[in-house]
């Protein structure tokens, strides 16, 4: 376990505690809109499935692809 201990210390968290702030933000504001958004490009489901598994990228996806334009 000693080469974990040494790599946890060596991170820098001053850069990476924020990203993963917004990351957690991102993911966050994406379910709540796809949860309220009376239609969505695709299945629903899907997309929160997207959004959870898919880490950063998911969220992105949910917002540029699967958004109904008509709100």
């Amino acid at each position: 376990m000693e080469p974990m201990n040494d790599l946890i210390d060596q991170l820098n968290w001053g850069i990476i505690g924020p990203l993963l702030v917004l990351q957690l933000l991102l993911l966050i504001v994406a379910l709540t809109d796809c949860l309220r958004a009376k239609r969505t490009n695709g299945p629903r489901w899907l997309w929160i499935l997207v959004i959870i598994l898919v880490n950063t990228i998911g969220p992105i996806l949910y917002f540029v692809l699967g958004r109904s334009r008509d709100r």
